[in-house]
């Protein structure tokens, strides 16, 4: 008798679970929701039931009716940036969601240089942090949703995730490219601003596409998904990452997209040129088909066990800055200047973070003024011994004049390359290069190694990114 009474409360239990609300991870306390929209909310609740919803911003309730497998979803308009405000849901029962925000919401994802927090990792600090760390107040309207590691076969519905307000501990515990991105743009807009971060140390960007995206490259064996044997490494295959990490967020309403990611793929720097513009379609697709804002970071420097190597890592950031032009509604923060030869974790986060935020503001909030993107190498004509390069330099012109610029090699028909001497042309803003050792330039390369320095830049402080005018074969190890 005593079996069969907690038999049935046990049952009581699980429908009393099943008739009430539940809502996705994103959904908790101290939230941002994306303004001026129609944020998407979803959830379930017991089958046929009516879920109204009503944000205290608004006198107009929003409601919608779960299926017959209890799911439901409904678009909840938002005003301009404000809040503190709570949105209560009920079926008959209610819920209620406090110290709610509305602002600007960015999804921020990759591998361990975007994983990085504020505290830095062991023996690897972030320069700057610990100020910010302890000045950290909850006045500051920045709120922090993280996504803990998991793995799946299959797209997942929940993750473990919550959102944070701007406490010492939670600014600590953040990745310090997205703090800083948020910090920028908060600081400049005067709205708050959430970021959710979701990113693992040492995956290849496959492991966060979903398997129809994947699906175009025959060169991913696929069926590992189809079994239930034990996976090696799961993080680092195909969709496994996707399915836990970024298939519970669709379709969380937010302004855009920021990725750090490459290190993984340095070796196939030919596969990851076609593997973005698929995965930056397939986010597009999830969050509605819309052409979102995409922003990514080029690999810094590093010496992968070699410095000199010609070639290298440099051909993944050729392979990223070839990708700017190739992916709409995109734009690329470059690092060469920031790069640390034995540490591939580079600490001046703050410089990561902010470069992304001037690319946010000038392309999508309206600020003119400056130009947050790096000069990009064009064409090259050739007079005597100088070859003369042009660049993409938008409202910008090449920096800094007067000065030789190390970094540049030329070489002849015989393509051995000879260490150059570089200028800034005065008056025009061409680029010259030359060398002694070569008569008639052919090739020109700048930076093209594991690591090397940066000395090229726009007025505006962004570094070109390693570039070279040829297009010979070269070591990818």
């Amino acid at each position: 008798m005593k079996k069969l009474l907690l038999t049935l409360a046990a049952l009581g239990t699980a429908f009393g679970l099943q008739a009430k609300i539940t809502l996705p991870a994103l959904f908790n306390d101290n939230m941002v929701l994306q303004q001026q929209t129609d944020a998407r909310f979803w959830g379930t609740a017991s089958p046929g039931k009516k879920v109204t919803i009503r944000p205290s911003w608004s006198s107009q309730a929003v409601t919608t009716t779960a299926d017959k497998e209890g799911r439901w979803q409904a678009d909840v308009p938002t005003p301009q940036a404000g809040g503190p405000y709570t949105i209560e849901l009920s079926d008959g029962e209610r819920l209620t969601l406090r110290d709610v925000l509305i602002g600007e919401v960015w999804l921020c994802s990759g591998q361990s240089n975007m994983e990085m927090p504020m505290r830095g990792f062991n023996n690897q600090p972030v320069t700057g942090a610990t100020e910010l760390i302890v000045g950290a107040k909850t006045s500051t309207p920045i709120r922090i949703c993280t996504v803990k590691r998991a793995t799946a076969r299959t797209p997942q519905a929940s993750c473990s995730a919550q959102w944070l307000q701007h406490t010492p501990e939670a600014v600590a515990g953040a990745s310090a490219t997205a703090y800083y991105f948020a910090r920028n743009l908060q600081q400049t807009l005067d709205v708050p601003v959430g970021i959710i971060i979701t990113c693992w140390g040492g995956t290849p960007v496959e492991a966060w596409m979903d398997r129809q995206a994947m699906g175009a490259f025959e060169e991913f064996d696929l069926a590992f998904l189809d079994g239930d044997q034990q996976i090696k490494n799961p993080q680092n295959r195909p969709t496994m990452l996707y399915n836990a990490m970024i298939a519970p967020l669709v379709p969380y309403t937010v302004k855009g997209f920021l990725w750090y990611q490459g290190e993984a793929n340095r070796i196939r720097p030919a596969q990851y040129q076609r593997l973005m513009p698929a995965f930056v379609q397939m986010l597009r697709e999830k969050w509605g088909g819309k052409e979102l804002p995409f922003y990514y970071v080029q690999i810094a420097p590093y010496s992968y066990g070699n410095s000199d190597l010609t070639g290298g890592s440099a051909l993944l950031r050729e392979a990223q800055m070839r990708n700017v032009d190739e992916i709409p509604s995109s734009g690329m923060a470059v690092t060469m200047d920031i790069g640390n030869e034995n540490c591939i974790h580079p600490g001046q986060k703050a410089q990561v973070g902010e470069r992304l935020a001037w690319l946010a503001l000038a392309n999508d909030y309206g600020m003119k003024g400056f130009e947050p993107n790096a000069p990009i190498y064009e064409s090259m004509t050739v007079e005597g011994n100088r070859a003369l390069l042009t660049f993409r330099t938008g409202r910008s012109t090449l920096a800094p004049l007067g000065d030789e610029l190390p970094g540049f090699e030329v070489a002849g028909a015989d393509r051995v390359f000879h260490p150059a001497k570089a200028k800034i042309e005065q008056g025009k803003g061409r680029l010259i290069v030359w060398s002694d050792e070569v008569a008639v330039p052919v090739a020109v390369r700048y930076a093209f190694r594991n690591y090397a320095e940066a000395s090229l830049f726009n007025t505006f402080g962004i570094p070109a990114s390693s570039f070279r005018t040829d297009d010979w074969e070269l070591p990818v190890q």
